[in-house]
């Protein structure tokens, strides 16, 4: 299964060709989930091109497509939530903070309606992977879950829904995210003290044109807790530019 909300790109086709070399059948679900959207985000203007993926989704060979409505995904008197712990504290939810919560349940449900025995998520949303690992051990749920290498474009920035979003000007802008990011994380598998070289990133993403940061920050890669030069990390950041949030991360080398 690869669970999506539509508008596909070549980062989600990526993901359908991942199941199809490790599955019998691959069934994508395309569902704008409200329950992930805050009252303030952008739920009402979030891509919505069906047709489109369809026909994506038939070019790469993909076996089924599941398009439930919101009254079928969450019927009238629904009153249910999963909440995860561990890997979905701070970071995303220090701004999102009902975020992993919709993430979660409509996952448990996709899951429980699907019954894949697989499932890809990519890591550019490499919180929500995490999540969804938790989500699926904890409540012993048959699913591996699989993350995919984020599908950048020629100039490194991360394949997004959310990119339809930006102008000219702000792609050649969005575009240094992945570049100052690797640079952190080289400095920091050198040596470089942690806060330092997420304060310049920081400092480095408002100078390249960025409105403003939410966060930039070292994290272990299984847990999300904190790096303190763990042997296995990684560097993950949100920032706006305009009215678009974007979200990256990369890999912390190893010293």
């Amino acid at each position: 299964m690869v669970p999506t909300m539509g508008a596909l790109h070549e980062g989600h086709i990526s993901l359908v060709r991942i199941a199809l070399e490790k599955a019998d059948r691959c069934v994508v679900s395309i569902f704008v989930n409200p329950t992930q959207f805050a009252p303030t985000e952008d739920l009402d203007k979030y891509p919505r091109q069906l047709a489109g993926d369809l026909d994506r989704l038939a070019g790469a060979g993909a076996h089924l497509a599941f398009t439930p409505g919101v009254a079928e995904m969450y019927p009238t008197g629904f009153a249910t939530k999963i909440s995860v712990g561990g890997p979905s504290t701070g970071l995303e939810s220090d701004f999102r903070p009902t975020f992993f919560d919709g993430v979660a349940t409509v996952v448990a449900k996709l899951f429980l309606q699907a019954s894949p025995d697989q499932a890809i998520f990519g890591e550019k949303d490499y919180q929500q992977l995490c999540v969804v690992r938790q989500l699926c051990r904890d409540l012993d749920l048959a699913v591996e879950i699989i993350g995919a290498p984020t599908v950048r474009d020629a100039h490194g920035l991360a394949m997004s829904s959310r990119n339809a979003y930006l102008d000219a000007t702000q792609l050649k802008v969005a575009r240094q995210l992945n570049a100052i990011l690797h640079k952190s994380a080289t400095a920091l598998a050198a040596g470089a003290e942690e806060n330092s070289v997420t304060d310049e990133a920081m400092r480095a993403l408002l100078g390249a044109g960025f409105r403003t940061v939410d966060y930039v920050a070292a994290r272990t890669s299984l847990t999300l807790g904190p790096w303190g030069q763990s042997h296995d990390g990684r560097l993950l950041a949100a920032a706006w530019l305009g009215n678009t949030r974007l979200i990256d991360n990369v890999e912390i080398p190893a010293a």
